[in-house]
C-alpha cells in the first residue's frame, strides 16, 4: 500500500500565510507602538494570548518562537516565560482528527492492527502528537502523529520567518542570519520524516546499546510510516518533578544526561539537537529516557576535533589553536577583537569542564543559562560590525546552552571535568570517521552535509 503524502501546495502555503499574519501580526504591531509612541500593552495578557494562538496553529512557528525566547533581549520578559512553554502544553488534535489520520497512515481497518488505542493524546507538540497503545501482543506502544498539512506550514513559516531575519538585522547585524536560517530549514524539514526519524531511533539505541543510564526505545516499522513514528512506551517522570520529589538523585540524573548527550557527539559525531527538558524522562533508577530523536545532527569528524582543539586553546592560552578551531568550524575573515569575543562565550560554556571538582553547571542564578553572557557577548558583537556563523556552528550552540539550562534546572553538582575528560582522553580523529561510517550505514542515516 503506498503511503499518503500531505503535498506542499501553494493553496496549502497560502492558508498558512493568512493564519500566520492574523495571529502573530499584532505582536509586531502592538511592541512597535510601545516602543515608538507609547501605546502601553497589557504584556502579560498579550503574552499569553499569543502562546495560545501559536499553539493552535501548531508547526514549527512554536519551534521558532521557542528558540527566540532563549535569545537574550529579542523580546520581553513576559513573552520569554509564556513561549517557553509552548513545546510541553501545547493543545492536542481530537479524536475525528487522529481517526482521519490514522486511516491515511495505516488504512481503514488500521484500529484492528491494536488491541487497544487511547483517545486522548498523552502528549502534544509542534509538529504532532502522541498517543498511547498496545499491539496485539501486549506490547506497550507510543504512537507519534504529524498534524496534517505540515509540509505547507513548514515552507511557509520559513519564508515567514526569512522575513523576519531580515527586517532583525536591518537594525542589529551583531549576528548574521543567513546559515541559521538555512540550517533551521534544513532541521525542520528532516523532522517532517519520520522515517528518517525511525532511523535516528535506531543510530541512538546502538550507540546507547550498553548504557544502563540510558534507555531509548525500539521502533515498530510495522505500525511506522513516514507521518507515523510507533515505538515501545517508556514509563517515566518529567526531569523536574522527578528531582523534586527525589532531590537525591539529581546528580544521578545529570551525570545521565551528560552521557546521553556527549556520548553520541564525541564517539559517533551525532548531536541531539533539541535538549528540551520536555524530550527526556527519568525513572526511578535515575536512569533517562530520550523520547524525541526529530532533530538530530551528525558533524564530520573535523568539527568534533575543533570542539576539543578549543578546549585545549583555552586551557592553555594558545590563541593559534583557538583560531584553527573556529576555521575548523568555519568560521571565516575573523579579526582579532571578534576573536577575544568568540572566546568569551567559548570560556563559558567550557567553564564547568576546566575545573577538576563537583560544581554547578552556572554559578549564578538567574534562571536563563548564560543570558548575562550572551547579552554581552552579543551586544560587543554589534559593536565590532558582526559575524556570520556556520551552518554547523548554529544547533551545536544552541544544544549547549539547551543541555546547559536542563542541568541548571537540576541544580546538579557534578565534576564536570572528569565526565569530559573520560569521553575525549583517546579521542582520534580517524577512529570516530571509522565507527561513524559503520553505525550511519548500519542504521540508515544519511552521513554529514
Amino acid at each position: 500500500m503506498a503511503e499518503p503524502v500531505d503535498e506542499n501546495t501553494l493553496t496549502g502555503r497560502a492558508r498558512r500565510y493568512a493564519r500566520v499574519t492574523a495571529s502573530v501580526g499584532g505582536l509586531a504591531a502592538r511592541l512597535a507602538g510601545e516602543r515608538f509612541f507609547g501605546v502601553a500593552i497589557d504584556r502579560q495578557r498579550h503574552a499569553a494570548d499569543l502562546r495560545r494562538a501559536l499553539g493552535g496553529l501548531k508547526g514549527p512557528l512554536m519551534k521558532v518562537a521557542q528558540l527566540l525566547s532563549t535569545i537574550p533581549d529579542a523580546l520581553p520578559e513576559e513573552y520569554v516565560h509564556e513561549l517557553t512553554q509552548l513545546q510541553s502544553q501545547a493543545p492536542s488534535m481530537g479524536w475525528p482528527f487522529v481517526r482521519r489520520r490514522m486511516a491515511a497512515e495505516l488504512g481503514p481497518n488500521w484500529e484492528k492492527r491494536f488491541r487497544s488505542f487511547e483517545c486522548e493524546a498523552a502528549a502534544a507538540a509542534s509538529l504532532g502528537q502522541v498517543h498511547r497503545a498496545q499491539s496485539p501482543d501486549g506490547e506497550r506502544l507510543a504512537c507519534k502523529l504529524q498534524y496534517p498539512d505540515m509540509d505547507s506550514a513548514v515552507e511557509a513559516d520559513l519564508q515567514q520567518l526569512k522575513l523576519a531575519f531580515s527586517i532583525f538585522e536591518r537594525y542589529d547585524r551583531a549576528v548574521a542570519t543567513s546559515q541559521i536560517h538555512a540550517e533551521i530549514s534544513a532541521r525542520l524539514r528532516e523532522e517532517l520524516d519520520y522515517a528518517r526519524e525511525a532511523s535516528h531511533v535506531r543510530l541512538y539505541g546502538l550507540i546507547h546499546q550498553i548504557e544502563k543510564g540510558v534507555n531509548v526505545p525500539s521502533v515498530r516499522q510495522e505500525l511506522s510510516t513516514r507521518r507515523l513514528l510507533t515505538m515501545t512506551w517508556l514509563d517515566g517522570e518529567r526531569l523536574t518533578d522527578f528531582v523534586k520529589s527525589h532531590p537525591k538523585r539529581a546528580n544521578v540524573v545529570a551525570y545521565n544526561m551528560f552521557r546521553a548527550w556527549y556520548l553520541p557527539f564525541y564517539d559517533y559525531g551525532v548531536i541531539h539537537g533539541d535538549p528540551h527538558l520536555g524530550n527526556y524522562a527519568a525513572c526511578s533508577d535515575g536512569s533517562v529516557n530520550l523520547l524525541d530523536f526529530g532533530c538530530v545532527r551528525v558533524f564530520k569528524p573535523s568539527f568534533v576535533r575543533g570542539v576539543i582543539d578549543l578546549y585545549n586553546a583555552l586551557n592553555t592560552n594558545d590563541s593559534e589553536l583557538a583560531v584553527h578551531a573556529y576555521e575548523t568550524w568555519g568560521f571565516k575573515n575573523l579579526s582579532k577583537d571578534v576573536i577575544a569575543v568568540l572566546n568569551h562565550w567559548a570560556e563559558f560554556v567550557y567553564a564547568p569542564l576546566m575545573e577538576d571538582r563537583a560544581r554547578r553547571i552556572q554559578d549564578t542564578t538567574d534562571g536563563v543559562y548564560g543570558a548575562a553572557v550572551a547579552g554581552k557577548v552579543h551586544a560587543e558583537l554589534r559593536r565590532l560590525g558582526g559575524v556570520t556563523p556556520p551552518r554547523e556552528f548554529v544547533l551545536m550552540d544552541r544544544a549547549a546552552i539547551g543541555l546547559g539550562s536542563v542541568f541548571l534546572h537540576l541544580k546538579a553538582e557534578i565534576n564536570w571535568y572528569r565526565l569530559f575528560h573520560d569521553l575525549i582522553g583517546d579521542f582520534d580523529e580517524d577512529t570516530l570517521a571509522r565507527r561513524q561510517s559503520e553505525a550511519l550505514s548500519a542504521c540508515g542515516v544519511p552521513p554529514a552535509n
